[in-house]
């Protein structure tokens, strides 16, 4: 694994390597732009975030939308970027970003391996959290997608998103999204 971690264009150019749809592209580039914002603000009040890697795991977070649609998304990217030697800190990246994070109970219902699927740094949780707040290529209210977790019967996950979504605007100490 290395431990460099791939410029902005070289991680749109994995993207594309790995035939991600445009679409896909311009949400993990929608995705960077709020991540990248929501890091600058954290460390203008003091957090210690590197900015590089909110960037490059946000363009990448959904490398295995290049592979299928489900939740498992997240564990074939993660796979993806082990096989092109991305760094640790964007693997986990990619795992940890859906629904807010995968309890360890939901991982074991979904066949996946002992693992850590919540998001735990202070980058994989930007990251999930610009996720969330991004309708395709657009910023939408965190309601969107929790509404939307609860129309699919997922009130726990709907519930991590808003904590989550809580979390990370009480850092930022006026409780609102640098959107």
């Amino acid at each position: 694994m290395s431990e460099k971690l791939p410029t902005r264009e070289q991680a749109l150019q994995i993207l594309r390597e790995y035939n991600c749809s445009e679409e896909i592209i311009a949400h993990c580039e929608a995705v960077s732009k709020l991540a990248v914002k929501t890091a600058r603000a954290l460390k203008g009040k003091g957090f210690n975030v590197d900015i590089a890697l909110v960037e490059v795991g946000a363009l990448l977070h959904d490398l295995g939308r290049s592979a299928t649609h489900t939740v498992h998304h997240a564990l074939i990217g993660a796979d993806l970027a082990k096989k092109a030697r991305l760094p640790e800190a964007v693997i986990s990246i990619i795992k940890r970003h859906v629904g807010g994070g995968i309890t360890a109970d939901e991982a074991e219902s979904l066949g996946w391996p002992k693992d850590i699927y919540m998001p735990v740094t202070l980058e994989e949780k930007i990251v999930a959290y610009a996720d969330k707040l991004i309708e395709k290529a657009d910023v939408a209210p965190i309601e969107v997608t929790v509404e939307k977790l609860r129309k699919e019967n997922k009130h726990e996950a709907a519930e991590r998103v808003r904590k989550l979504y809580m979390e990370i605007t009480s850092l930022m100490g006026d409780g609102s999204c640098p959107c």
